[in-house]
């Protein structure tokens, strides 16, 4: 059995024990050396030629986003940001998997014995997703590609385009790969699109961040769901991290319940909580969209909303960073279309606008 061989790159010496003896719990995986600065990290790249590396997003000498982009376009490979959980942290996380990292994990409390396991089974998983990833779709310059302009997806005059504000909820579920994904996706959408609801996997205050981000780049308003918000045409609500996003309906009128329920497929938020709640509140005023992601989040709930008449997209493999929840889906017999990243924003359109 080849094991997946990694690098890990943080300045703190200590932080490199950790991630090593956390990946030591996976007979699958050999750390096979360390670097505390990325000119050292250069070096072992050439010499030992690793499957994936971990890299620290703050270091001496060159931060860990400079050297990233300067890897990315030298010598493309995986790699999994390891991040603080600053407001600083996440917007430099964000930055990264624009450039092409394959996902991020928060840097483990090493003053805390418990959960550590549970971090050790994310970053295991991570890791192994990164060595499988797509790196043509994560590399520089291919996320702006996968997006088409708006006349191409609207069949019409693109911001011109009128949609019927129905009732429809758009339903988004995603995870690795999915923060640039569902960018390219909502960045085609005209201002009165129905309403969109995402359930993107990531952790507390990540959310936030990643939601101003998108509503600074997006024709609609993306924000992060507060409990009890409205659910309105030209608005995307972005589950909180830590915290489920249900919808719920009274009346003619919808809104949005975030709870702290037990995790969902080792989730929370759970792409299947939101898929569920559309499934019951919408039915077939709904229309369901897996993205890029690893595990199988989502699809036992896709196919609840396919019975209730809801129409279903999948992300199409090529596209993916990572095919594993688009792939459970279309296995489950959940998907009624399976289409390039770039198509699915112009599928949600015309459908809508029937």
């Amino acid at each position: 059995m080849k094991k997946i061989r990694v690098l890990n790159v943080d300045d703190s010496a200590l932080m490199r024990q950790v991630l090593a003896s956390l990946l030591a719990k996976d007979p699958e995986i050999e750390v096979i050396g360390s670097a505390p600065d990325p000119y050292i990290a250069r070096e072992k790249i050439k010499a030992l030629n690793p499957d994936v590396i971990t890299l620290d997003v703050e270091m001496p000498r060159m931060d860990g986003i400079t050297f990233l982009e300067k890897l990315m376009r030298g010598h493309p490979m995986p790699v999994v940001m390891v991040s603080s959980l600053t407001e600083a942290g996440c917007q430099t996380t964000l930055r990264a998997l624009e450039l092409g990292a394959v996902d991020f994990i928060t840097k483990p409390k090493i003053d805390l014995r418990e959960g550590m396991d549970e971090v050790a089974q994310d970053l295991i998983a991570k890791v192994k997703a990164a060595a499988h990833a797509n790196l043509k779709r994560t590399s520089l310059g291919d996320c702006s590609k996968a997006s088409p302009q708006p006349s191409q997806a609207s069949g019409c005059n693109g911001s011109q385009a009128m949609i019927k504000t129905t009732d429809t909820i758009i339903a988004i579920g995603s995870s690795t790969g999915g923060t640039e994904a569902v960018k390219d996706v909502l960045e085609v959408l005209p201002p009165n699109t129905p309403p969109v609801l995402i359930t993107q996997h990531m952790p507390e205050r990540f959310t936030k961040t990643w939601a101003d981000r998108m509503n600074g780049l997006c024709r609609i308003s993306v924000k992060e769901a507060e409990d009890g918000d409205s659910v309105l045409p030209g608005h995307a609500l972005v589950a909180p991290g830590g915290y489920h996003m249900a919808l719920e309906r009274s009346g003619a009128r919808y809104t949005v319940r975030i709870h702290q329920d037990p995790p969902v497929n080792r989730h929370r938020p759970s792409v299947d909580v939101l898929f569920a709640s559309v499934a019951r509140y919408a039915g077939a005023n709904a229309v369901g969209v897996i993205l890029t992601g690893m595990g199988g989040d989502g699809a036992k709930e896709l196919l609840t909303m396919k019975q209730a008449g809801a129409f279903t997209i999948a992300q199409d493999e090529a596209s993916c960073v990572v095919f594993g929840m688009p792939k459970e889906a279309i296995k489950a017999g959940a998907v009624d279309k399976v289409l390039p990243l770039g198509d699915i924003a112009g599928a949600i359109l015309t459908h809508v606008s029937r």
